[in-house]
Protein backbone atom coordinates (compact mmCIF):
# COMPACT_ATOMS: atom_id res chain seq x y z
CA UNK A 1 0.00 0.00 0.00
CA UNK A 2 1.28 3.46 -0.92
CA UNK A 3 1.94 5.91 1.94
CA UNK A 4 -0.68 8.63 2.40
CA UNK A 5 0.32 12.25 1.64
CA UNK A 6 -1.98 15.09 2.68
CA UNK A 7 -1.40 18.36 0.79
CA UNK A 8 -2.62 21.61 2.39
CA UNK A 9 -3.01 24.55 0.01
CA UNK A 10 -5.04 27.65 -0.78
CA UNK A 11 -4.35 27.44 -4.54
CA UNK A 12 -5.52 24.45 -6.57
CA UNK A 13 -7.33 24.15 -9.95
CA UNK A 14 -11.04 24.55 -9.37
CA UNK A 15 -12.18 22.87 -12.58
CA UNK A 16 -10.89 21.70 -15.95
CA UNK A 17 -9.06 24.37 -17.98
CA UNK A 18 -8.82 26.61 -14.91
CA UNK A 19 -6.66 29.72 -15.13
CA UNK A 20 -5.42 29.60 -11.52
CA UNK A 21 -1.72 28.76 -11.03
CA UNK A 22 -1.45 24.94 -11.16
CA UNK A 23 1.91 24.38 -9.45
CA UNK A 24 0.49 22.51 -6.41
CA UNK A 25 -1.51 20.28 -8.75
CA UNK A 26 1.50 19.68 -11.01
CA UNK A 27 3.69 18.62 -8.10
CA UNK A 28 0.97 16.40 -6.62
CA UNK A 29 0.28 14.75 -9.98
CA UNK A 30 3.90 13.69 -10.30
CA UNK A 31 3.89 12.11 -6.85
CA UNK A 32 0.79 9.90 -7.30
CA UNK A 33 2.85 6.86 -8.35
CA UNK A 34 4.58 6.88 -4.99
CA UNK A 35 1.88 8.30 -2.69
CA UNK A 36 -1.86 8.16 -2.15
CA UNK A 37 -2.56 11.91 -2.25
CA UNK A 38 -5.38 13.95 -0.75
CA UNK A 39 -5.52 17.72 -1.27
CA UNK A 40 -7.23 20.01 1.25
CA UNK A 41 -8.19 23.36 -0.31
CA UNK A 42 -10.84 26.08 0.13
CA UNK A 43 -14.09 25.93 -1.79
CA UNK A 44 -14.88 28.34 -4.62
CA UNK A 45 -18.29 28.95 -6.26
CA UNK A 46 -18.79 26.44 -9.07
CA UNK A 47 -16.17 23.96 -7.84
CA UNK A 48 -17.02 20.49 -6.51
CA UNK A 49 -16.53 20.03 -2.78
CA UNK A 50 -15.28 16.45 -3.31
CA UNK A 51 -13.71 14.79 -6.31
CA UNK A 52 -10.75 13.07 -7.91
CA UNK A 53 -8.41 14.68 -10.44
CA UNK A 54 -5.69 12.50 -12.00
CA UNK A 55 -5.69 10.13 -9.00
CA UNK A 56 -5.57 13.07 -6.58
CA UNK A 57 -8.40 13.11 -4.03
CA UNK A 58 -9.59 16.69 -3.59
CA UNK A 59 -11.44 17.91 -0.48
CA UNK A 60 -12.65 21.54 -0.58
CA UNK A 61 -13.82 22.96 2.73
CA UNK A 62 -16.81 25.31 2.95
CA UNK A 63 -16.34 28.43 5.01
CA UNK A 64 -19.05 30.99 4.16
CA UNK A 65 -22.15 31.68 2.06
CA UNK A 66 -21.35 30.35 -1.41
CA UNK A 67 -21.30 33.68 -3.33
CA UNK A 68 -18.68 35.01 -0.90
CA UNK A 69 -16.37 31.99 -0.93
CA UNK A 70 -13.93 33.89 -3.13
CA UNK A 71 -11.24 34.71 -0.59
CA UNK A 72 -8.90 32.17 -2.19
CA UNK A 73 -8.93 31.51 -5.91
CA UNK A 74 -8.89 33.81 -8.94
CA UNK A 75 -6.73 36.59 -7.45
CA UNK A 76 -5.11 35.16 -4.30
CA UNK A 77 -5.90 35.92 -0.68
CA UNK A 78 -3.76 39.03 -0.08
CA UNK A 79 -4.74 40.82 -3.33
CA UNK A 80 -8.40 40.01 -2.63
CA UNK A 81 -8.16 41.57 0.84
CA UNK A 82 -6.35 44.65 -0.48
CA UNK A 83 -8.92 45.15 -3.23
CA UNK A 84 -12.05 44.53 -1.14
CA UNK A 85 -11.71 45.11 2.59
CA UNK A 86 -15.13 43.60 3.22
CA UNK A 87 -13.45 40.21 2.84
CA UNK A 88 -11.62 40.79 6.13
CA UNK A 89 -14.96 39.87 7.73
CA UNK A 90 -14.73 36.48 6.01
CA UNK A 91 -11.19 35.70 7.25
CA UNK A 92 -12.18 34.40 10.74
CA UNK A 93 -14.74 32.04 9.19
CA UNK A 94 -12.12 30.89 6.68
CA UNK A 95 -9.55 30.11 9.37
CA UNK A 96 -11.96 28.38 11.74
CA UNK A 97 -13.49 26.28 8.97
CA UNK A 98 -10.07 25.39 7.61
CA UNK A 99 -8.84 24.19 10.99
CA UNK A 100 -11.84 22.01 11.85
CA UNK A 101 -12.16 20.63 8.32
CA UNK A 102 -8.46 19.75 8.39
CA UNK A 103 -8.82 18.18 11.82
CA UNK A 104 -11.63 15.90 10.64
CA UNK A 105 -9.81 15.00 7.43
CA UNK A 106 -6.56 14.09 9.22
CA UNK A 107 -8.51 11.98 11.69
CA UNK A 108 -10.26 10.22 8.81
CA UNK A 109 -7.37 9.45 6.43
CA UNK A 110 -4.48 9.29 8.95
CA UNK A 111 -1.78 10.60 6.59
CA UNK A 112 1.80 9.37 6.81
CA UNK A 113 3.13 12.84 5.97
CA UNK A 114 1.67 16.33 5.47
CA UNK A 115 2.88 18.90 2.95
CA UNK A 116 1.67 22.42 3.80
CA UNK A 117 2.03 25.08 1.11
CA UNK A 118 2.58 28.56 2.62
CA UNK A 119 3.73 29.10 6.20
CA UNK A 120 0.51 30.94 7.06
CA UNK A 121 -2.12 29.70 7.47
CA UNK A 122 -1.57 26.16 6.10
CA UNK A 123 1.86 25.68 7.69
CA UNK A 124 0.63 26.90 11.06
CA UNK A 125 -2.35 24.53 11.00
CA UNK A 126 -0.23 21.70 9.60
CA UNK A 127 2.05 21.91 12.62
CA UNK A 128 -1.00 21.80 14.90
CA UNK A 129 -1.98 18.55 13.14
CA UNK A 130 1.51 17.24 13.78
CA UNK A 131 1.16 17.97 17.49
CA UNK A 132 -2.29 16.38 17.68
CA UNK A 133 -1.65 13.31 15.51
CA UNK A 134 2.15 12.81 15.57
CA UNK A 135 2.47 13.03 11.77
CA UNK A 136 5.56 14.56 10.11
CA UNK A 137 5.03 17.91 8.37
CA UNK A 138 6.88 19.65 5.54
CA UNK A 139 6.14 23.38 5.15
CA UNK A 140 6.89 25.23 1.91
CA UNK A 141 7.15 29.04 1.76
CA UNK A 142 6.21 30.57 -1.59
CA UNK A 143 6.57 34.32 -1.14
CA UNK A 144 3.44 36.21 -0.08
CA UNK A 145 3.43 34.32 3.21
CA UNK A 146 6.92 35.66 3.96
CA UNK A 147 7.15 39.02 2.20
CA UNK A 148 3.53 40.13 2.52
CA UNK A 149 2.76 39.31 6.15
CA UNK A 150 5.15 41.37 8.26
CA UNK A 151 3.01 42.08 11.33
CA UNK A 152 4.13 40.70 14.70
CA UNK A 153 1.27 38.18 14.93
CA UNK A 154 2.09 36.66 11.54
CA UNK A 155 5.80 36.63 12.32
CA UNK A 156 5.05 34.63 15.47
CA UNK A 157 2.89 32.22 13.46
CA UNK A 158 5.66 31.77 10.88
CA UNK A 159 8.19 31.12 13.63
CA UNK A 160 5.82 28.60 15.24
CA UNK A 161 5.36 26.74 11.94
CA UNK A 162 9.01 26.88 10.89
CA UNK A 163 10.53 25.80 14.18
CA UNK A 164 8.13 22.89 14.71
CA UNK A 165 7.89 21.51 11.18
CA UNK A 166 10.03 18.48 10.37
CA UNK A 167 11.35 20.25 7.27
CA UNK A 168 10.99 23.69 5.71
CA UNK A 169 11.48 24.34 2.01
CA UNK A 170 11.54 27.65 0.15
CA UNK A 171 11.25 28.31 -3.57
CA UNK A 172 14.13 30.82 -3.86
CA UNK A 173 17.28 32.20 -2.26
CA UNK A 174 15.45 35.45 -1.50
CA UNK A 175 12.98 33.55 0.67
CA UNK A 176 15.80 31.61 2.32
CA UNK A 177 17.49 34.87 3.28
CA UNK A 178 14.24 36.38 4.55
CA UNK A 179 13.44 33.39 6.75
CA UNK A 180 16.93 33.13 8.23
CA UNK A 181 16.28 36.61 9.65
CA UNK A 182 13.31 35.35 11.70
CA UNK A 183 14.21 31.68 12.27
CA UNK A 184 16.81 30.52 14.80
CA UNK A 185 20.19 29.49 13.29
CA UNK A 186 19.46 25.76 13.60
CA UNK A 187 16.52 26.07 11.16
CA UNK A 188 18.00 25.94 7.67
CA UNK A 189 15.32 25.81 4.95
CA UNK A 190 16.05 23.77 1.84
CA UNK A 191 15.67 25.59 -1.48
CA UNK A 192 13.38 23.58 -3.78
CA UNK A 193 11.51 25.70 -6.32
CA UNK A 194 8.28 24.80 -8.02
CA UNK A 195 8.77 23.27 -11.47
CA UNK A 196 7.73 23.46 -15.11
CA UNK A 197 7.02 20.64 -17.57
CA UNK A 198 9.77 20.90 -20.19
CA UNK A 199 7.73 18.66 -22.47
CA UNK A 200 4.82 21.10 -22.56
CA UNK A 201 6.78 24.34 -22.46
CA UNK A 202 9.19 24.19 -25.39
CA UNK A 203 9.94 26.09 -28.63
CA UNK A 204 8.01 23.52 -30.69
CA UNK A 205 4.75 25.03 -29.40
CA UNK A 206 5.25 28.16 -31.52
CA UNK A 207 1.99 29.01 -33.28
CA UNK A 208 1.91 31.56 -36.09
CA UNK A 209 -1.89 31.66 -35.86
CA UNK A 210 -1.58 33.60 -32.60
CA UNK A 211 0.09 36.49 -34.41
CA UNK A 212 -2.64 36.50 -37.02
CA UNK A 213 -5.32 36.27 -34.33
CA UNK A 214 -4.00 39.37 -32.54
CA UNK A 215 -2.83 41.14 -35.74
CA UNK A 216 0.79 41.25 -34.68
CA UNK A 217 3.05 42.23 -37.60
CA UNK A 218 6.05 43.43 -35.56
CA UNK A 219 7.88 42.45 -32.37
CA UNK A 220 5.67 40.47 -29.95
CA UNK A 221 6.08 41.34 -26.26
CA UNK A 222 4.30 39.24 -23.64
CA UNK A 223 3.31 39.45 -19.98
CA UNK A 224 1.53 36.60 -18.18
CA UNK A 225 0.37 36.83 -14.58
CA UNK A 226 -2.11 38.23 -12.11
CA UNK A 227 -2.79 41.92 -12.56
CA UNK A 228 -1.80 42.87 -9.06
CA UNK A 229 0.56 45.51 -7.69
CA UNK A 230 3.67 43.40 -7.17
CA UNK A 231 3.67 42.30 -10.81
CA UNK A 232 4.62 45.85 -11.85
CA UNK A 233 2.67 45.90 -15.12
CA UNK A 234 2.10 49.68 -14.91
CA UNK A 235 5.85 50.22 -15.31
CA UNK A 236 5.90 48.05 -18.42
CA UNK A 237 3.05 50.07 -19.92
CA UNK A 238 4.88 53.32 -19.12
CA UNK A 239 7.97 51.96 -20.91
CA UNK A 240 6.12 51.18 -24.12
CA UNK A 241 5.98 54.69 -25.72
CA UNK A 242 9.80 54.83 -25.79
CA UNK A 243 9.92 51.33 -27.27
CA UNK A 244 7.42 52.29 -29.99
CA UNK A 245 9.41 55.43 -30.85
CA UNK A 246 12.40 53.20 -31.62
CA UNK A 247 10.69 50.03 -32.85
CA UNK A 248 7.28 50.84 -34.41
CA UNK A 249 4.64 48.10 -34.77
CA UNK A 250 5.69 46.48 -31.48
CA UNK A 251 2.73 44.94 -29.64
CA UNK A 252 2.35 43.91 -26.01
CA UNK A 253 -0.08 41.14 -25.01
CA UNK A 254 -1.12 41.17 -21.36
CA UNK A 255 -2.44 37.75 -20.34
CA UNK A 256 -4.15 37.54 -16.97
CA UNK A 257 -6.75 39.17 -14.77
CA UNK A 258 -6.81 40.76 -11.36
CA UNK A 259 -7.91 43.69 -9.27
CA UNK A 260 -5.89 46.20 -11.36
CA UNK A 261 -7.45 45.28 -14.72
CA UNK A 262 -9.55 48.45 -14.96
CA UNK A 263 -6.78 50.72 -13.71
CA UNK A 264 -4.25 49.34 -16.20
CA UNK A 265 -6.71 49.65 -19.09
CA UNK A 266 -7.27 53.29 -18.11
CA UNK A 267 -3.50 53.83 -18.12
CA UNK A 268 -3.25 52.41 -21.64
CA UNK A 269 -6.09 54.67 -22.77
CA UNK A 270 -4.48 57.76 -21.27
CA UNK A 271 -1.19 57.03 -23.08
CA UNK A 272 -2.94 56.38 -26.40
CA UNK A 273 -1.60 52.82 -26.55
CA UNK A 274 -4.84 51.02 -27.41
CA UNK A 275 -3.47 49.66 -30.70
CA UNK A 276 -0.16 48.57 -29.14
CA UNK A 277 -1.38 46.95 -25.90
CA UNK A 278 -3.89 44.11 -25.95
CA UNK A 279 -5.55 42.79 -22.78
CA UNK A 280 -6.24 39.12 -23.44
CA UNK A 281 -7.70 38.25 -20.03
CA UNK A 282 -7.16 34.89 -18.36
CA UNK A 283 -6.07 32.03 -20.62
CA UNK A 284 -6.38 28.33 -19.72
CA UNK A 285 -3.06 26.92 -18.53
CA UNK A 286 -3.12 24.38 -21.37
CA UNK A 287 -3.00 27.22 -23.93
CA UNK A 288 -0.13 29.18 -22.38
CA UNK A 289 2.81 27.26 -23.97
CA UNK A 290 1.85 28.57 -27.42
CA UNK A 291 1.87 32.18 -26.19
CA UNK A 292 5.33 31.84 -24.66
CA UNK A 293 6.83 30.01 -27.64
CA UNK A 294 5.42 32.52 -30.15
CA UNK A 295 6.42 35.71 -28.32
CA UNK A 296 9.75 37.40 -28.98
CA UNK A 297 10.26 38.69 -25.43
CA UNK A 298 8.59 37.83 -22.15
CA UNK A 299 8.76 40.61 -19.57
CA UNK A 300 8.31 40.18 -15.82
CA UNK A 301 8.48 43.75 -14.43
CA UNK A 302 7.82 42.75 -10.81
CA UNK A 303 8.33 45.17 -7.93
CA UNK A 304 8.32 45.22 -4.16
CA UNK A 305 4.81 46.36 -3.30
CA UNK A 306 3.77 48.47 -0.33
CA UNK A 307 4.01 46.29 2.76
CA UNK A 308 7.00 44.36 1.38
CA UNK A 309 5.26 41.76 -0.80
CA UNK A 310 7.29 40.72 -3.86
CA UNK A 311 7.96 37.73 -6.10
CA UNK A 312 8.78 34.57 -4.19
CA UNK A 313 10.16 32.95 -7.33
CA UNK A 314 8.71 33.93 -10.75
CA UNK A 315 7.46 30.71 -12.33
CA UNK A 316 6.19 32.42 -15.49
CA UNK A 317 9.77 33.42 -16.29
CA UNK A 318 10.78 29.75 -16.18
CA UNK A 319 7.83 28.80 -18.39
CA UNK A 320 8.84 31.47 -20.91
CA UNK A 321 12.52 30.55 -20.91
CA UNK A 322 11.74 26.85 -21.35
CA UNK A 323 9.55 27.83 -24.30
CA UNK A 324 12.53 29.42 -26.04
CA UNK A 325 11.44 33.01 -25.35
CA UNK A 326 13.89 35.72 -24.28
CA UNK A 327 13.10 36.79 -20.71
CA UNK A 328 13.53 40.21 -19.12
CA UNK A 329 12.99 40.49 -15.39
CA UNK A 330 13.63 42.86 -12.51
CA UNK A 331 16.08 42.55 -9.67
CA UNK A 332 13.58 41.69 -6.97
CA UNK A 333 12.48 38.65 -4.96
CA UNK A 334 13.39 35.28 -6.43
CA UNK A 335 13.80 36.42 -10.05
CA UNK A 336 17.59 36.51 -9.81
CA UNK A 337 17.54 32.77 -9.13
CA UNK A 338 16.19 32.32 -12.64
CA UNK A 339 17.95 34.99 -14.68
CA UNK A 340 21.69 35.46 -14.92
CA UNK A 341 22.06 38.86 -16.56
CA UNK A 342 23.13 38.70 -20.22
CA UNK A 343 23.67 34.95 -19.85
CA UNK A 344 20.21 33.38 -19.48
CA UNK A 345 18.12 36.55 -19.75
CA UNK A 346 18.24 40.27 -19.01
CA UNK A 347 17.80 42.02 -15.65
CA UNK A 348 16.77 45.61 -14.93
CA UNK A 349 16.23 47.56 -11.70
CA UNK A 350 12.65 47.44 -10.44
CA UNK A 351 10.39 50.47 -11.06
CA UNK A 352 12.90 51.92 -13.56
CA UNK A 353 10.85 52.72 -16.67
CA UNK A 354 13.78 54.14 -18.66
CA UNK A 355 16.02 51.13 -17.99
CA UNK A 356 13.20 48.74 -18.90
CA UNK A 357 12.51 50.55 -22.18
CA UNK A 358 16.23 50.70 -23.05
CA UNK A 359 16.63 46.98 -22.35
CA UNK A 360 13.67 46.03 -24.54
CA UNK A 361 14.99 48.23 -27.36
CA UNK A 362 18.47 46.73 -27.00
CA UNK A 363 17.11 43.18 -27.09
CA UNK A 364 15.06 43.87 -30.22
CA UNK A 365 18.13 45.31 -31.95
CA UNK A 366 20.59 42.52 -31.11
CA UNK A 367 18.90 39.39 -32.41
CA UNK A 368 22.02 37.23 -32.74
CA UNK A 369 23.15 37.92 -29.17
CA UNK A 370 19.65 37.26 -27.86
CA UNK A 371 19.44 33.90 -29.65
CA UNK A 372 22.45 32.67 -27.67
CA UNK A 373 20.90 33.94 -24.43
CA UNK A 374 17.59 32.22 -25.19
CA UNK A 375 19.30 28.88 -25.78
CA UNK A 376 21.28 29.19 -22.54
CA UNK A 377 18.14 30.20 -20.63
CA UNK A 378 16.17 27.19 -21.81
CA UNK A 379 19.05 24.79 -21.13
CA UNK A 380 19.53 26.05 -17.56
CA UNK A 381 15.83 26.01 -16.75
CA UNK A 382 15.37 22.46 -18.04
CA UNK A 383 18.33 21.31 -15.96
CA UNK A 384 17.20 23.01 -12.74
CA UNK A 385 13.43 23.37 -12.89
CA UNK A 386 11.90 20.53 -14.88
CA UNK A 387 9.10 18.96 -12.83
CA UNK A 388 10.76 15.56 -12.78
CA UNK A 389 13.80 17.05 -11.04
CA UNK A 390 11.65 18.93 -8.50
CA UNK A 391 9.24 16.04 -7.83
CA UNK A 392 12.12 13.64 -7.16
CA UNK A 393 13.53 15.99 -4.54
CA UNK A 394 10.18 16.21 -2.76
CA UNK A 395 9.62 12.46 -3.05
CA UNK A 396 12.97 11.76 -1.40
CA UNK A 397 12.21 14.25 1.37
CA UNK A 398 8.80 12.72 2.14
CA UNK A 399 10.13 9.14 2.08
CA UNK A 400 12.94 10.12 4.44
CA UNK A 401 10.49 11.62 6.95
CA UNK A 402 8.12 8.65 6.76
CA UNK A 403 10.97 6.21 7.34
Amino acid sequence: MKPRLLVLTSTFPRWQDDTDPPFVYNLSKRLTKKFNITVHAPHFPGADTQGTIDDIHVHRFRYFITPFEKLAGSTGILPTLRHNRLYFAVVPFFLIAQFFSMLLLVRKIRPDVIHAHWLVPQGFFGVLMKILFQVPVVVTAHGADVFGLQQALFTSMKQFAGTRADAVTVVSKALFNALTDIFPPEIQPEIISMGVDAGKFNPDKKNANLKRQYRIDGPFLLFVGRLTTKKGVSFLIDALPAVLNNVPHTKLLIVGSGELSGELQAQVNSLGLNKAVLFVGSVPNTDLPAYYATADIFIGPSIQAEGGDREGFGLTLVEAAMSGCLVIGTRTGGIEDIIQDHETGLLVPEKNVEALADTIIYALGHEKEMEAIKKAGRSRCVEKYDWQVIANRYKNLFVKLIN
